[in-house]
């Protein structure tokens, strides 16, 4: 997963910016800024080991008379974005909330079962099985 922050997002130019961070034993969550964006203009989509993140910014309507707003100045980034996260097989996005700014996207390791280590028990008997001298090949394998 720390791979993720490499291969992270499809643009360069860096919005909106986001963290990662380990929050527990194969838990992580990404965090987000996305500060003046409603709910409603966020979209979360995992398709095939991507995570697709985008917002749509919808034009800002003054409350009294429905006239688009005009800013003097306008210094809080509002602009569509889309943001790529190439997971691996065995991460999966488990939650996304989205309060004070900050969209956070937990994710979790799931490790199938036939990829957890097992241990193996040794069977024996009283009597050790004969050993049989016989040469190395060059890779140190017993020739047969």
């Amino acid at each position: 997963l720390v791979d993720l922050a490499a291969r992270g997002d499809s643009s360069d130019n860096g919005y909106p910016p986001y963290n990662i961070e380990k929050t527990g034993e194969g838990s992580y969550r990404v965090a987000m800024a996305v500060a003046g964006f409603a709910r409603n203009e966020l979209d979360l989509t995992v398709q095939e080991n991507t995570l697709i993140v985008t917002g749509t910014a919808a034009e800002q309507v003054d409350g009294t008379n429905g006239e688009p707003r005009q800013f003097l100045h306008r210094g809080i980034a509002k602009r569509a974005f889309e943001r790529r996260f190439q997971l691996a097989d065995t991460i999966k996005v488990t939650n996304a909330s989205y309060a004070d700014g900050l969209l956070n996207i937990d994710l979790v390791r799931e490790i199938p079962e036939h990829k957890k280590p097992r241990k193996v028990e040794i069977g024996g008997t009283a009597t050790p099985s004969p050993v049989v001298d016989a040469p190395a090949n060059e890779q140190g394998k017993i020739a047969a």
